[in-house]
């Protein structure tokens, strides 16, 4: 199972980006999927997840400025961030807890990171 996100750069305070993750490989199931970030010398930090149904839980940080959205029949979750401030600033990664064969508990996967700089 491999998790490709994309979608990460350069914005200016205020602006918008899109982060997408998608799920490849051989699974029968994804359960919650989300996104985390890592800011220099801090411990990674939830951001938000969607369950398959479209559950959603979001970090505090991110509420009223992020929407987190998943299209399961592409396996891909998504990010859009809104009114970015400097302080998001950091490496965004996806997750997601994905089961290979029925019968098994799910794995926690990761994607490799995708760095959002939001200059001021």
């Amino acid at each position: 199972v491999q998790l490709q996100a994309s979608g990460g750069g350069l914005v200016p305070a205020g602006g918008s980006l899109i982060l997408s993750c998608a799920a490849s490989g051989t699974f029968v199931s994804i359960d919650d999927m989300g996104w985390y970030r890592q800011a220099l010398g801090k411990e990674r930090e939830l951001v938000a997840s969607i369950t398959p149904n479209g559950r959603i839980n979001y970090a505090d940080s991110g509420k009223g400025r992020f929407t987190i959205s998943r299209e399961n029949a592409r396996n891909t979750v998504y990010l859009q961030m809104q009114s970015l401030k400097p302080e998001d600033t950091a490496v965004y990664y996806c997750d997601a807890h994905v089961r290979v064969r029925w019968g098994r508990d799910p794995g926690h996967y990761w994607g490799q990171g995708t760095l959002v700089t939001v200059s001021s």
